[in-house]
């Protein structure tokens, strides 16, 4: 579902290249879970951003679901992205003027969804808001504005959710309830899911796990042989 090749992000700063992601290789197959943990300015949200479409590699190559997306232009990368991935953020970015019900259903009118209305309730009962749809993001909880972004990331069935740092504006009780539900999603719809997040007991539930410290992979946990030459460490399982 994703495979990233000698992927590396440089940028210019002060005039001199700056390296925020040396190469890094990853093949994370389809339905699995990863977390990628590390240090605030340790690469996490510029791999995710990659792999995301929402960035282009300085060099590599990026696949999703077998797309090539560093081949695409902007309008096939866009649509890739309405078609195939979900996003989740750490400040949920729902439209303050709609209601929760609205927020969910206008992805879906957009993409021409049809029974849009029904979909939209079907995937806020998922996320157990079934009677607050109605309600607007100021009127509700940080963990229930949660629960809609993720209820919004769903709309068009991705096959790959991808969440930067979804309990880093929540407390702990509704940070769990935010994290049981994207495991749960993990597990009964077979989404793959990828995550950025400080925390390493949420990071401990993934089936793989990606340390970056200074835009390098130190280290790299998971099921299997490692995913390529850069990992710095041996692959070793998951204690849970």
């Amino acid at each position: 579902m994703i495979k990233l090749a000698g992927v590396s992000k440089t940028v210019m700063s002060g005039g001199q290249p700056l390296t925020i992601l040396h190469p890094t290789d990853l093949d994370v197959a389809r339905g699995r879970s990863v977390a990628i943990v590390g240090p605030s300015g340790s690469g996490k949200s510029t791999l995710l951003g990659l792999i995301a479409g929402l960035d282009a590699p300085t060099t590599g190559t990026i696949a999703i679901d077998g797309v090539e997306i560093t081949t695409l232009g902007e309008d096939a990368l866009a649509k890739l992205r309405g078609q195939k991935i979900g996003f989740v953020f750490q400040f949920f970015h729902l439209i303050g003027s709609l209601t929760a019900f609205e927020n969910v259903l206008v992805p879906m009118e957009l993409a021409g969804v049809r029974e849009a209305e029904d979909r939209a309730r079907q995937l806020l009962a998922e996320v157990g808001l079934s009677g607050r749809g109605h309600h607007y993001p100021s009127q509700l909880s940080g963990g229930e504005q949660q629960r809609v972004a993720v209820a919004r990331a769903l709309a068009n069935d991705p096959p790959l959710l991808l969440a930067d740092e979804p309990t880093g504006n929540l407390d702990s009780r509704n940070g769990q309830h935010v994290v049981d539900l994207l495991f749960e999603i993990n597990r009964t719809r077979g989404t793959t899911l990828a995550l950025v997040t400080h925390d390493r007991e949420l990071a401990a539930r993934a089936e793989m796990r990606i340390e970056l410290r200074d835009g390098r992979v130190v280290a790299r946990r998971g099921p299997g042989p490692l995913d390529g030459p850069h990992a710095g460490v041996a692959a070793e399982p998951i204690v849970r």
